[in-house]
């Protein structure tokens, strides 16, 4: 089949050992023609998303951000805002409050933290942004007022507390979040109804004329398994999990092996 659209995750897949876009991906984007789609899908906000598309000189482009819960068309508008309400965002903070696991709150373009440490410095590098230095006392006291919510709340630290948070709030809270372990030390937490796949659909129809089926997608982790499964090509890199495995179409080299590129060239 000729794919008309490319969607890509980014950490672990898209992104090299340097959590950079290595000159071959680069190359392989460059080749496809200059309507064809590559629109990003992350649980990282817009502006960690757009910088990426400016060095693969595919900018405007649509973004499925924060998982699928704040979806971009090419021209900026809003096509999907689904977040977590204020309250349960006071209960994951409330948990926290117990242990020493650092919480960055998401909504929008806006990334608030309350801490300049290790974990806020870490995000900072690897996603080249910055943060709004507030309270979290203060931004849900914001959101109260605004009648907003998180599009992500991002959870770091030690393991065994990250373990005890996940569990605490599968068990009280599974009905209404997705809890996504990108790594041992971190846990992000997203509204229950969305995925990168739900946001994909509504950026196909606002903007083109075909559906999902004629999109080539790749992932690595569990927060990209209903998009392989939902395109009509969903290519998983060698170092995925062994669930995005099981439901890939096929399987690429280590994304530090530039596993989505040799793809590219192989079908492009």
């Amino acid at each position: 089949m000729q794919y008309k659209a490319l969607c890509t995750d980014i950490d672990g897949t898209l992104l090299n050992s340097l959590r950079d876009l290595s000159p071959r991906l680069i190359a392989s984007i460059n080749k496809l023609p200059e309507e064809f789609p590559v629109i990003l899908a992350s649980s990282r906000m817009p502006d960690a998303m757009r910088h990426l598309l400016h060095d693969l000189n595919r900018s405007p482009q649509a973004l499925v951000a924060y998982n699928g819960g704040y979806v971009l068309s090419s021209k900026g508008e809003i096509l999907e805002d689904v977040f977590i309400s204020v309250d349960l965002v006071a209960v994951i903070l409330a948990l926290t409050k117990k242990t020493g696991i650092h919480v960055s709150l998401y909504h929008g373009e806006n990334w608030y933290e309350e801490k300049d440490d290790y974990w806020s410095q870490r995000e900072v590098t690897n996603t080249k942004t910055n943060y709004i230095w507030k309270s979290s006392e203060e931004v849900i006291q914001h959101w109260e007022k605004e009648h907003l919510g998180a599009h992500k709340v991002m959870c770091m630290g030690d393991s065994n507390e990250i373990n005890w948070l996940f569990g605490e709030l599968h068990l009280l809270h599974s009905l209404d979040l997705h809890l996504y372990r990108s790594s041992q030390t971190y846990l992000e937490i997203a509204p229950k109804k969305i995925s990168k796949a739900t946001g994909l659909k509504k950026i196909l129809e606002h903007e083109y004329d075909f559906g999902l089926s004629e999109v080539i997608a790749f992932g690595d982790n569990y927060n990209d398994i209903d998009l392989l499964q939902s395109v009509g090509w969903g290519v998983a890199v060698a170092n995925a999990k062994p669930e995005v495995k099981a439901v890939a179409k096929e399987i690429t080299s280590h994304h530090k092996e530039d596993g989505v590129a040799e793809v590219l060239e192989k079908l492009f």
